[in-house]
């Protein structure tokens, strides 16, 4: 095991490797204090290898907190005797992050393997406070291939930990096989979605109405969830599988899908790509092609190894697309595509297939999919839900939502830029926004605040709301479309992970936003030639302390959650600590030298 911190050349620590494999290992020295270590390991194909750790530490100096895909709310340390987290292509990535309190990078480590089932640990060792930190591989059967290669890269510059996570995006699109799918400009327009408004309880009548008042907000694309395909509206899976249209609910699915594009939107259909439910037409044709039962959801699990059960998918996403000329779609339940107990591990040629490993039976079904609906459109939307968010899977999808999180702007929040960490230039959607219309319009509008840096999805029924949540929508939609330059695009600093976020702030060229999500203290370092505070607290302060003296006077005005403004006058922005009265919810911009000033 070898102690990185400091150390000229980092060493990994194989385990439970040298009676199987031949193992070899190269350093390859990227600049100072980054590294990677390309591993090969070899034996005999068609063995299947016991499961292996790479594992080295480092002292515990410096460091306060963890980051990784799956952290969530909790940005704890983990355990060394813990369980980690897992990683393969449809769930989760193999990074992690260990940072101290103002947020700069003491190690980040990321994997090439973003494929295969791994087990990724950063636990700190109770008995000499050192992390000790490691990647397991081969915990789920697979067969070898005569040689197995992947490379670990080791950060251990004094950067902010934002700036080595995107490094790593960087790093993983240069990998053969790993360059990210360019999203459609569509795929950052603001969407509205059917399912927290709605969920199963849908028809064409109603979908059109709520597209049509959509369109007038400023969303430029619906998403059609779960309910089209039946008439059951119990939350579950039993009739999947059919994916042919109910009739009663949508009698013409051609001509309502053209009557919502004729309002100028996108049209995204939901399937949920594993299931086929044991009502379905199709049940007795793939009931002894699954990877296993779920009972509680009353559908099988496809087995995507078997050729037949790959080309059935694809075929109803083609039809879908040429039929009903649909504009995308959003794929889900993905991550259920992973081995049962007591099925076969590694094979699956007895019964027609032609993979062995789940995982590459998945990457070859997914990347049929996008390249065959690219054929069909080349702007093709596919949506994809946390926790399938990893390299892989921004290959074959360009949107990823937040995970489910109703009414829970804090959550929500944390979920949105916990993937734009990761995303690059994936468009990054928040969960749908949905809200109680007898709650104060202030609060409704954190369920937007909280997810501006990522494109906003809305979910609650328009014409039921209300004049002022109706203007509170119209006006924050439109604040995400007029600054999405910044918010999408621009350098994006999310301060304080293990404080969920309090302050994020997204900088171009003349332009800076900053978000205020607790009662604190923002830093303002460099001036901007236009600067947009936003109050995502609940209360009706701001506190700015200027390090240096901005130069010029600046044009600022106040608006409230509605856009309404509030307050108008000249300032001068001086070195020092200054406090802004701006409505919770509310917004104030400052301009050099304008003419005018109009915030959204």
């Amino acid at each position: 095991m070898k102690n990185l911190m400091n150390a000229s050349s980092p060493i990994v620590t194989f385990h439970d490797t040298r009676q199987f494999f031949d193992v070899s290992q190269h350093i390859e020295i990227v600049e100072d204090s980054v590294w990677l270590i390309h591993l090969k390991l070899r034996a005999a194909a068609g063995t299947q290898p016991p499961a292996c750790r790479l594992e080295w530490s480092l002292p515990a100096i410096d460091i306060h907190s963890m980051w990784h895909p799956g952290s969530d709310r909790n940005k704890a340390f983990q355990i060394d005797w813990g369980e980690g987290f897992t990683s393969r292509s449809t769930s989760s990535a193999p990074v992690a992050a260990l940072f101290n309190g103002e947020g700069r990078n003491r190690i980040t480590f990321a994997f090439t393997d973003a494929l295969n089932h791994l087990t990724v640990k950063a636990g700190i060792h109770e008995e000499d406070s050192t992390f000790l930190c490691s990647i397991t591989l081969f915990e789920e059967p697979v067969l070898m291939k005569g040689e197995y290669e992947a490379t670990l890269r080791i950060d251990q510059r004094d950067v902010p930990y934002y700036e080595a996570l995107e490094e790593v995006v960087q790093w993983w699109a240069r990998q053969p096989g790993m360059t990210p799918s360019p999203p459609p400009a569509e795929a950052l327009d603001p969407v509205y979605s059917t399912w927290y408004a709605y969920h199963q309880d849908i028809t064409a009548d109603a979908l059109e109405e709520q597209a049509r008042l959509a369109k007038e907000l400023g969303c430029d694309t619906i998403i059609v969830d779960d309910g089209w395909q039946t008439e059951d509206n119990s939350r579950g899976y039993a009739y999947t599988g059919d994916w042919e249209v109910c009739a009663d609910k949508f009698p013409d699915m051609g001509a309502h899908v053209a009557a919502i594009q004729d309002l100028g939107m996108k049209y995204m259909l939901w399937y949920s790509v594993p299931f086929v439910g044991k009502h379905s037409k199709v049940w007795d044709q793939f009931a002894d092609k699954l990877l296993g039962i779920d009972d509680n959801l009353n559908a099988g699990i496809l087995d995507p190894r078997i050729p037949e059960v790959r080309e059935y998918l694809i075929r109803v996403y083609e039809q879908a697309v040429t039929n009903w000329n649909i504009d995308g779609l959003k794929l889900d339940f993905v991550d259920s595509f992973r081995l049962t107990a007591g099925l076969p591990g590694v094979s699956a040629h007895g019964n027609g297939g032609d993979y062995a490993s789940v995982p590459e039976a998945v990457d070859r079904l997914l990347s049929d999919v996008m390249g065959r609906l690219k054929a069909l459109k080349p702007d093709i939307l596919i949506e994809f839900r946390q926790t399938y968010i990893g390299p892989l899977m921004r290959t074959y999808g360009n949107m990823f939502r937040a995970n489910d999180c109703p009414n829970d702007f804090i959550q929500n929040r944390v979920r949105t830029l916990d993937l734009r960490l990761l995303s690059g230039h994936t468009a990054v959607h928040s969960d749908m926004i949905m809200f109680n219309p007898q709650d104060t319009a202030e609060n409704a509008a954190m369920q937007m605040i909280h997810v501006m840096f990522a494109v906003p999805q809305i979910s609650v029924r328009l014409d039921r709301i209300g004049d002022r949540h109706l203007a509170m929508l119209r006006f924050w939609v439109g604040f995400c479309r007029d600054h999405r330059d910044v918010l999408l695009h621009g350098k994006l600093q999310p301060f304080h992970p293990e404080l969920l976020y309090p302050i994020v702030t997204a900088i171009s060229r003349n332009k800076t936003i900053i978000a205020v999500y607790s009662e604190t203290v923002v830093e303002l370092d460099h001036p901007s030639e236009r600067l947009i505070i936003v109050n995502g607290t609940p209360g009706n302060r701001l506190y700015l302390r200027f390090s240096c003296s901005f130069p010029g006077s600046y044009a600022m005005e106040i608006k409230d959650c509605c856009g309404q403004t509030v307050r108008s006058q000249t300032v001068e922005l001086n070195e020092g600590l200054q406090e802004l009265v701006v409505p919770s919810a509310g917004v104030v911009g400052l301009v050099l030298n304008p003419l005018h000033i109009e915030l959204a």
